[in-house]
């Protein structure tokens, strides 16, 4: 079982999860390859068993979340045939982030299994319960 983590961050708190994500997968020993929208290959992708995007929650205190730089999550290889998980990390309240991050990666091919929202000032403790629903959803 291999895994692709690709991540979009501003602040660098989205860039962490997916480390975070990283290391939980490596403690489980599965392979998990860590990388910016920027820096991800088709090659990487077409090797993956899954594939976990995440970004940050862009948009105005409470309303017009979204994922942010969702062009350039648009853009991502394409995802036919991959098991997907979908993560976003947000300061006040991300909206609806989650579906809207979805059906990017759906548009894109991905077979969605679920998503989870990670809250900036408890990313220690939100991105272990989402890489432990990640581990069960794979592994069963």
């Amino acid at each position: 079982m291999d895994a692709v983590i690709i991540y979009e961050s501003m602040t660098g708190t989205t860039q962490r999860a997916a480390h975070l994500i990283g290391d939980a997968f490596y403690d489980a020993q599965i392979g998990a390859r860590v990388f910016p929208t920027a820096g991800v290959t088709d090659e990487a992708v077409a090797g993956a068993d899954l594939v976990i995007v995440g970004t940050w929650t862009d948009g105005l205190l409470i309303v017009g979340q979204r994922p942010g730089k969702h062009k350039k999550l648009a853009a991502l290889p394409s995802l036919a045939g991959k098991r997907c998980l979908v993560y976003c990390t947000y300061a006040i309240a991300p909206g609806k982030t989650i579906e809207k991050l979805t059906k990017v990666v759906e548009k894109l091919g991905g077979e969605v299994l679920g998503g989870m929202t990670i809250r900036r000032d408890h990313l220690e403790e939100d991105t272990a319960a989402f890489a432990e629903r990640a581990l069960a959803s794979i592994v069963s």
